[in-house]
């Protein structure tokens, strides 16, 4: 018998499956509105600066997702917010549009979509490069905006799933290593980093048990992690890895973004990736969004049990 923290969170992964992000009004974008306005007016070239800005944001919505708990219905409120936190089925539907765009040789629609999909500057990129860049972004984003929600969402409900979104998207915003956020930024980043730590692990590892489906094996992507030690990322280091083993591609090595290039480790043993990688990693991404959901809704039964 679910819980009802289990039973929400099965209804708000089965309503991202059916309807994606909401098209209106999607609280994230709200999010991001209010975080903006708040750093224009409290930005300083500073960590104090920074971390009062990161508290006040993650604070805010925490406070506010303890709220919901407490006025609506504990399954209706976890439903409402694990729809408005997930972003699986979109991020899944961007790279397949990036699929189909490079597919038809039509580079500039590629490039156009390369944005929804990761900060780096579409008009560095080579098909190749987008492909790449596809790949590793699916493979990140599966962990932040499909595992780590649901794991949050089972662990503390919803506060858990509005109180990572925020820490995820703050650090989207200012967790970048650019001459304007190196401090500023610098709370959210390492925030996010703790807040990822075991979800990022956990997609880890559902990478490799899914590999089987996407013609890859569990061994490689096991052996490919052990490369994610130099990653300037310690979340997304391992579950780029992992995807690529799981793959039988190559991710990594220099990356451009428009504050400055990257030179990251190599992912993996296989070639380089290629246009038609593109839809086998959307698979991978459904199917360890699917085996995530499993795993939340078996865990928040269990403390429910335990509770």
């Amino acid at each position: 018998m679910l819980g009802a923290r289990a039973y929400g969170l099965l209804v708000g992964v089965l309503a991202d499956a059916v309807f994606g992000d909401p098209r209106r009004f999607h609280p994230v974008a709200g999010f991001g509105s209010v975080a903006s306005a708040l750093e224009r007016r409290v930005y300083a070239d500073s960590r104090a600066a920074g971390v009062g800005y990161t508290a006040a944001l993650v604070g805010g919505t925490i406070a506010l997702g303890v709220a919901a708990e407490r006025l609506l219905p504990r399954a209706l409120g976890t439903a409402l917010a694990t729809w408005a936190v997930l972003g699986g089925t979109s991020l899944v539907r961007e790279v397949a549009a990036l699929g189909a765009s490079l597919e038809a040789g039509d580079a500039a629609a590629a490039r156009a979509r390369i944005p929804h999909l990761c900060a780096r500057d579409p008009e560095l990129l080579d098909v190749g490069g987008m492909a790449r860049a596809g790949l590793e972004s699916v493979a990140e984003n599966t962990s932040d905006a499909v595992v780590a929600p649901l794991f949050w969402g089972a662990v503390a409900g919803v506060p858990g799933l509005l109180g990572y979104r925020a820490v995820n998207t703050l650090d989207a915003m200012v967790g970048y290593r650019s001459p304007r956020h190196l401090r500023f930024g610098w709370a959210s980043a390492r925030l996010d980093d703790v807040a990822n730590l075991v979800p990022s692990r956990l997609a880890a590892a559902l990478f490799a048990l899914a590999a089987p489906a996407v013609g890859g094996r569990p061994r490689d992507a096991l052996a490919a992690w052990r490369d994610a030690g130099g990653h300037p990322s310690p979340n997304a280091g391992p579950v780029e890895a992992s995807a690529a083993g799981a793959l039988g591609v190559r991710l990594g090595g220099r990356t451009e973004y428009a504050y400055g290039i990257e030179e990251r480790p190599v992912l993996g043993r296989g070639p380089a990736p290629v246009v038609a990688d593109l839809g086998r990693a959307a698979r991978l991404s459904r199917l360890v969004g699917v085996a995530s959901a499993v795993v939340a809704v078996v865990v928040a039964t269990g403390l429910a049990r335990r509770g």
